[in-house]
């Protein structure tokens, strides 16, 4: 029993795949901005790392950690854990860690969008509408994503919406091919070089060529990654239509409606939803309590402590 009782001490280390670039904490959103206010921010080398102090008046009594120290940008290495470097480790869904004894993975629900967005500069709904009949989700979703996550015609995932099933995300080829004018050659700007590569070749085969570019090229379409940072349906959607440029949709209550507004924020093929996936973390076999995060990513580490390494 004395090996699940928690206890206080220790430092959780956290290591995340991307940097955090602002000049000071963040204040809001999921990840570090969730431990306040059981923690407080010790240190913060923007990009690089960032460290916390349990809180000793936290509200809900103070945490059993000690401290948490969270690298950023870490090294893309074997991301099998357990090597006394981390304890938490934050995977790509591409990546299929190799756990061992012990250790465990936590995930998040699908909290976010991976869509592809046009520039205002290409004007004929024709050609938007063609790639998205074009582009293959299933496949993305199985062999890009792992399996993590679910194909998405919607803005919003089917856990935080209930009608999200009803968006179609099917491929026609040949409807697809019959709205093309002719041959036509745009720029595709995105970071995930393997997605837009995949989303290039669906595209190739109605007659469409996407020239893949850097993320900061002013192209015809963009492959963007959007967070949803809320549970309730309507203000996830004007969330995620505010965070894609979209106009704000109006406010209502009925999920018929909500499902009409959504609806009228795609016509026109302008967003072309593709996937939602979650936040996957690899966890070290010495971490007690939780799971950690929430289904919006958030962290909660008030109530994990550290079991005592062997000795």
């Amino acid at each position: 029993m004395s090996a699940t009782r928690p206890r206080y001490g220790g430092t959780l280390r956290v290591e995340l795949r991307d940097p955090v670039e602002s000049a000071d904490p963040p204040q809001a959103g999921p990840g570090m901005a969730d431990l306040s206010p059981a923690f407080d921010i010790t240190r913060w080398e923007a990009g690089r790392r960032a460290t916390f102090a349990a809180d000793e008046n936290a509200p809900g009594g103070r945490p059993f950690l000690d401290a948490v120290d969270v690298q950023m940008a870490a090294p893309m290495r074997d991301r099998a854990i357990g090597l006394g470097r981390a304890d938490l480790v934050e995977l790509a869904t591409s990546e299929v860690p190799r756990l061992r004894a012990g250790e465990r993975i936590w995930s998040s629900s699908p909290n976010k969008l991976i869509a592809l967005v046009f520039n205002p500069r290409i004007e004929d709904a024709r050609v938007r509408e063609a790639l998205a009949l074009a582009v293959d989700r299933a496949a993305i979703h199985k062999f890009l994503l792992q399996g993590q996550g679910e194909v998405a015609g919607g803005l919003l995932p089917q856990w935080i919406s209930g009608y999200a099933f009803l968006f179609p995300t099917a491929v026609d080829a040949a409807k697809a091919r019959s709205l093309l004018p002719g041959p036509r050659t745009l720029t595709l700007a995105a970071e995930d070089r393997a997605m837009a590569d995949r989303t290039a070749l669906n595209a190739q085969g109605i007659g469409l060529t996407l020239t893949v570019v850097g993320p900061a090229a002013n192209a015809d379409v963009r492959l963007v990654r959007v967070r949803i940072a809320s549970a309730e349906p309507m203000g996830a959607l004007a969330g995620v239509a505010a965070a894609l440029g979209l106009p704000e949709p109006p406010r209502v209550e009925s999920p018929e409606a909500l499902y009409a507004a959504e609806k009228a924020l795609l016509d026109g093929y302008k967003v072309i939803p593709l996937c939602h996936f979650p936040d996957i973390y690899a966890v070290g076999p010495r971490v007690r309590g939780g799971p950690g995060i929430t289904p919006l990513g958030e962290w909660r580490f008030e109530n994990l402590w550290l079991e005592e390494r062997a000795r």
